[in-house]
């Protein structure tokens, strides 16, 4: 079971920024240290980012262009290998897997914040 993890203040989580997108393009990343893909994400007015996500199991590249997901936009760009992670889409650890946060209503325009 997960531990609650330390208090935060309302502060610090108006700090992270939350926005829709989808993916437009999916990748292979044979360079990762665990199996993941390249994502490129559309974000709107935000513009397309990059991100590495270990989803390899649950979900196949075809099925993934079109899929509307979370991520944060405001971290600083991470390298992965020789790959620059701009975003990081969030998901729910399952086991061993990564199960995708996705928003269920499909008008929701790509660069809407989450609040």
């Amino acid at each position: 079971m997960n531990k609650i993890k330390p208090t935060i203040s309302f502060e610090d989580f108006t700090k992270v920024d939350i926005r829709i997108g989808t993916i437009i393009q999916v990748n292979d990343f044979p360079k990762a240290h665990k199996p993941a893909y390249q994502l490129t994400i559309d974000f709107g007015s935000l513009g397309t980012k990059k991100s590495s996500a270990q989803i390899t199991t649950l979900y196949n590249k075809e099925e993934l262009i079109g899929k509307k997901v979370n991520a944060v936009v405001n971290f600083k760009p991470m390298k992965i290998a020789d790959f620059k992670s701009e975003v990081l889409v969030l998901g729910i650890q399952n086991e061993d897997d990564v199960v995708l946060l996705q928003t269920s209503n499909p008008d929701i325009k790509n660069g809407e914040q989450v609040s």
